[in-house]
């Protein structure tokens, strides 16, 4: 009988992949840990019996003594597991603007992008578990980013997909001692210096001990029930933003017109555009600019992550670049 473990690992994998063709393409994000290591061992499983193709893709970000040598032996790991192709970046992660963690996971994503482009990928599955939207979700409402936090991960978003977002961490950790696989542990998922590491070490065992067991399901449960609502909100606010946007600006009557719902999130998209870090632009940059509308007094501009700035001019409200000295 197939262990429980491994089943709920390839159930998700194998939902997934089930509306594809043969001989489509699929990448495989592995880190060497054991949820991508669980996820790889999954897609070989099940996309060998749909005739896919399934490549492994490992990213050194060049983080930590030794990380290339790491990389070579999860090649050789991947290649045994029976990934029809094996792939290795090595990437200079520049934290000019962000943090380290958000400056990996933009290098990252840009070489699974690149990846899945020269192989005409179908997909690129990613291993994020149920925990990690759990510890998601907890962040996001430490750092007051409202319902889109709550909203958590999405399982899927242009090339990619999360199968295992149903799959708790525990599972995917016995799918591999099932296997038979070895599995690398990340110093950097040790360290409480990581606000993440912090939230899955300390804050959610005291949640379970102070409010039950069952806090990690409930949070991801509440990503899954808010994520429909949120995306609606998106779809209108990017409608309103194709109405008040145009080659030099935003209009600062038309956006004064909108619900503040809509308007702030049309804002949030604007810098996004012009190249804001999603990742370190939160709520207070969000209603900073958004007085620049509402409430203009004369402010000069709003700083935002990622060298940029927001300015009002006239009747126009500009995204640009902070100027260099």
């Amino acid at each position: 009988m197939l262990h429980p473990s491994l089943a709920a690992v390839r159930r998700g994998v194998r939902v997934v992949l089930a509306p594809l063709t043969p001989d489509a393409v699929v990448v495989v994000a592995c880190s060497g840990g054991a949820d991508s290591l669980a996820l790889l061992s999954a897609a070989v499983f099940e996309g060998h019996k749909q005739g896919l193709r399934i490549v492994g893709v490992t990213v050194d970000h060049g983080l930590q003594p030794g990380s290339a040598q790491v990389a070579q032996r999860l090649v050789e790991q991947m290649a045994a597991l029976g990934a029809d192709e094996t792939l290795t970046a090595t990437v200079t992660v520049s934290t000019d603007g962000l943090g380290p963690e958000a400056a990996a996971r933009q290098a990252r994503y840009a070489v699974l992008e690149e990846v899945a482009e020269r192989l005409a990928a179908s997909l690129v599955l990613l291993g994020h578990t149920l925990d990690d939207q759990a510890e998601t979700v907890l962040l996001g409402l430490a750092r007051g980013s409202g319902g889109r936090s709550l909203a958590g991960m999405r399982r899927s978003y242009g090339v990619f997909a999360r199968p295992l977002l149903d799959v708790r961490r525990d599972d995917t950790l016995t799918a591999c001692q099932v296997e038979g696989l070895d599995v690398w542990n990340d110093p950097h998922n040790q360290d409480p210096a990581y606000t993440r590491v912090r939230v899955r070490r300390r804050v959610l065992p005291v949640l379970e001990d102070e409010l039950g067991p069952g806090i990690a399901p409930t949070l991801a449960r509440t990503a899954d029930q808010l994520r429909d609502d949120m995306g609606l909100l998106d779809q209108l606010a990017d409608e309103a933003l194709a109405r008040v946007g145009g080659p030099h600006g935003l209009s600062i009557p038309l956006l004064g017109r909108l619900h503040p719902a809509l308007r702030r999130r049309v804002i949030r998209s604007a810098a996004l555009g012009a190249g804001c870090p999603a990742g370190e632009l939160f709520y207070e940059h969000v209603l900073a600019v958004d007085a620049l509308v509402t409430d203009w007094r004369g402010q000069k501009w709003i700083d935002l992550p990622g060298h940029l700035r927001g300015v009002r001019r006239e009747a126009l409200l500009v995204f640009e670049r902070t100027p260099t000295l």
